[in-house]
């Protein structure tokens, strides 16, 4: 039930079934939809902590630069590892996008080394944030 009830997995649980049916029988209005509830969900990020560094809005402006870019259509095969990505992250809480986001120069201040980067993809799921700081 606390699932249900956290926003976060609620606006990914919708974006996902927006993407699903975007790619299966809702083509063209799924992804406007998805892309919106994205924009919104950013806009509502970015005002609950308002830095463009802030971990929480970095992941969303990524994912929604995902979404603006399979508009185009030789992009549009994105939306596949997309939703497999965002269905991850309903279904079992693991975050690909925010993984990768955390290895980003400006998200962390280690070396890389191939021990990390294994690390950062093969934890197991954690609840909040996966940022290195």
């Amino acid at each position: 039930m606390n699932r249900i009830l956290n926003k976060v997995w609620g606006y990914w649980l919708i974006t996902d079934l927006l993407l699903i049916l975007e790619v299966t029988v809702w083509q063209g209005y799924g992804l406007i939809a998805a892309t919106v509830l994205t924009l919104l969900q950013t806009l509502h990020f970015f005002a609950e902590n308002p830095k463009v560094s802030a971990f929480p809005v970095q992941v969303r402006i990524a994912y929604l630069l995902l979404l603006i870019i399979a508009f185009w259509p030789p992009l549009y095969w994105l939306l596949y590892p997309v939703i497999l990505g965002t269905t991850a992250m309903v279904l079992f809480d693991y975050c690909f996008l925010a993984r990768f986001m955390s290895l980003m120069p400006w998200n962390h201040n280690q070396r890389f080394s191939w021990s990390m980067i294994y690390q950062t993809f093969f934890s197991k799921p954690v609840e909040g944030s996966v940022a290195k700081n």
